[in-house]
């Protein structure tokens, strides 16, 4: 019997409603395929910041270490700053792990009603391939005379050859992979004055070695419309620390609800474990209710198994996802106009996945 070593950080708000759904789901999976799932639970959240000053244990990385992978909630809840619970827990899993690849579906599910018009399951299918260790998110620069009228701050983004050259190959070996030979690279060359004509150097760089794979770039600004106007033109788009964030929201945005929305953290050469998880935050004002949407979370528990090499198992469970969702007489939560609580629709998703 295979078995696998799974870290669990429900962590806050509504990560302790969706998490059980996604845990439900993977005891079905190891019993249909003769997998064992050995979870780890970890508490570490905005409460234990506030009990002993730290998102988690000085520890908690070498606890985290020697996990195949970790299942994580939401982090972030009110009376903790956001940039303390980020780069409390989450920069240092993602950094330390080397998880440079932050990888998020966007696909427009049946069942969901787009906020755009025109659009059917099928027509909204593509990924967005994040950089997810520098970039615009680094922690060089500082802030001067504080508390005065010339106070100021300075903000220094950092992109290396070896950074951005990685990220890329993935999108393009992705493009291959799923044969969706086309990839899309976001940038602000015509703004940014050093970083972006670097990226899109680096771009045209890869892409020679890709010669099957058809590319174009976008400005970010259009970038941001054309997932708008024409999502289904877009396969596989890469995009940097900053810029990939935006669009994995927009990306979900355009199809109908954040709620569903998976990702996955990954150190694709598999020398650190890789994390996934909602895209959806803690969400506390419904935190505590039972309403929340848990597909999120089981979707990112279905790209966990993907990525352990499982692939079969994440092809059923996006499929029990999907079917759930095709059928109008099962539960539906009230972000997708139903009134079902959360552990109603993580058993229907449970009960497809047997069958």
């Amino acid at each position: 019997m295979q078995q696998y070593e799974i870290a669990v950080l429900p962590g806050d708000g509504i990560g302790n409603e969706v998490m059980p759904e996604a845990l439900r789901v993977l005891d079905v999976i190891g019993a249909k395929y003769g997998v064992r799932f050995d979870r780890r639970h970890f508490d570490w959240s905005c409460e234990t910041y506030r009990k002993t000053g730290r998102m988690m244990p000085e520890d908690g990385l070498d606890r985290l270490r020697d996990h195949h992978a970790i299942l994580l909630g939401a982090v972030g809840y009110p009376g903790v700053p956001d940039h303390i619970s980020l780069w409390g827990l989450l920069i240092p899993i993602r950094r330390v792990f080397d998880q440079y690849v932050n990888l998020r579906p966007v696909r427009l599910l049946p069942g969901v009603t787009p906020p755009v018009r025109d659009k059917q399951p099928g027509d909204i299918d593509f990924w967005v391939v994040r950089e997810n260790t520098e970039g615009e998110y680094s922690q060089l620069g500082g802030r001067q005379n504080e508390g005065t009228d010339r106070e100021s701050v300075l903000q220094t983004a950092s992109f290396s050859r070896f950074g951005t050259d990685r990220v890329m190959r993935y999108a393009f070996e992705l493009a291959r992979r799923l044969d969706k030979p086309h990839v899309t690279s976001a940038t602000k060359s015509n703004g940014i004055y050093y970083s972006m004509p670097f990226w899109d150097e680096r771009f045209a760089e890869i892409a020679q070695q890709y010669p099957d794979v058809r590319v174009d770039q976008d400005h970010i600004d259009i970038l941001c419309a054309r997932f708008v106007m024409s999502p289904e033109r877009f396969d596989v788009v890469v995009a940097s620390n900053l810029f990939g964030d935006i669009l994995s929201d927009l990306g979900p945005g355009v199809t109908g609800t954040i709620g569903v929305a998976p990702s996955g953290n990954i150190n694709p050469e598999g020398e650190h474990p890789s994390t996934f998880e909602p895209v959806h935050g803690s969400a506390p004002d419904i935190a505590g209710t039972g309403i929340a949407n848990p597909i999120g979370q089981i979707w990112s528990a279905a790209m966990m198994l993907d990525h352990l090499g499982l692939t079969e198992a994440g092809a059923d469970v996006v499929a029990a996802i999907e079917q759930v969702l095709s059928d109008d007489s099962t539960p539906r939560t009230p972000d997708m106009g139903g009134t079902a609580r959360t552990e109603d629709l993580g058993k229907a998703i449970a009960e497809a996945v047997k069958d």
